[in-house]
């Protein structure tokens, strides 16, 4: 349960720093995965699995 909530944490900082590359540089691709790697680390840090 640890290394999932890891591995959230990781993604949600993974897209936080994409977000900030957006800002920099407007891509479609970038807008796409910080979507999913906020989601994906949404669902890592609030599940109880």
């Amino acid at each position: 349960m640890k290394l999932f909530k890891l591995i959230g944490l990781a993604a949600f900082f993974i897209a936080l720093g994409m977000l900030i590359m957006l800002f920099l540089t407007s891509r479609l691709m970038g807008l796409f995965l910080i979507a999913l790697l906020l989601l994906l680390g949404y669902c890592c840090l609030c599940s109880d699995l």
